[in-house]
């Protein structure tokens, strides 16, 4: 009797760690199940988050894409490239307005300096009219005169004469008695005399210098020397 109830009492006690052994592998499989299904709500929300980013990205792409295209079309139509042809075309016209602007200023240049040296002239020439006009008025005033007075008058006339021409840097050829220049003297008459060859021995026509500048020739005798 004894074993009997061993036997039962061994038998409950087996038959209790069987459930409780059955209760924990049922709350285990519960736990596993509700583990599974969290990571897999948290993986589903990962993928959307993913779709949802790959989604913004695509349309962010979409616009950049868009955008670059826009400014291409833009820089075809308002910044294409000239071609060689056009650009040499450009530096042909450009030289040539360059020419035609400096022609123009050449030539008002060329009339404005022809204007001045006329104007110039035109002073100078008055100028001297001015100081000409000083010996008319003694001529006229030596003929007024008795003879005894005229030659004083004359003389007068004469040195009032060289002061003006000395003033305008004009001065007389001394000729008589020098060595004939072809570039100072000319030569009308060419006569035997006791002087030697080449030797003026009469002066005609008094001839003038203008600084360096021979502004009227001389008119002279030149010897030829002696005939045998």
């Amino acid at each position: 009797m004894y074993y009997g109830r061993t036997k039962d009492h061994t038998t409950i006690t087996i038959n209790n760690w069987r459930k409780a052994m059955n209760q924990k592998t049922s709350e285990k499989d519960e736990a596993e199940e509700l583990l599974k299904k969290c990571s897999e709500e948290a993986s589903g929300n990962t993928g959307g988050q993913s779709d949802a980013e790959n989604a913004a990205d695509s349309a962010g792409n979409t616009e950049t894409h868009a955008d670059e295209k826009a400014a291409n079309a833009a820089e075809e139509t308002s910044g294409k490239k000239p071609t060689r042809e056009e650009e040499l075309q450009a530096q042909i016209d450009e030289y040539k307005d360059k020419y035609l602007r400096l022609a123009a200023d050449f030539d008002n240049f060329r009339k404005r300096s022809a204007k001045e040296s006329g104007e110039r002239a035109a002073r100078a020439t008055e100028n001297f009219a001015i100081e000409i006009l000083d010996v008319v008025d003694n001529i006229d005033r030596a003929l007024a005169a008795d003879e005894k007075a005229l030659r004083e008058g004359v003389v007068q006339i004469q040195k009032v004469l060289a002061k003006i021409l000395e003033n305008h840097s004009i001065s007389p050829i001394e000729s008589k008695n020098a060595q004939f220049d072809p570039n100072k003297h000319e030569a009308i008459a060419y006569v035997p005399s006791d002087a030697k060859e080449g030797i003026i021995i009469d002066e005609l026509i008094r001839g003038y210098t203008m600084g360096d500048k021979v502004i009227r020739c001389a008119k002279v005798a030149v010897s030829k020397g002696k005939e045998e």
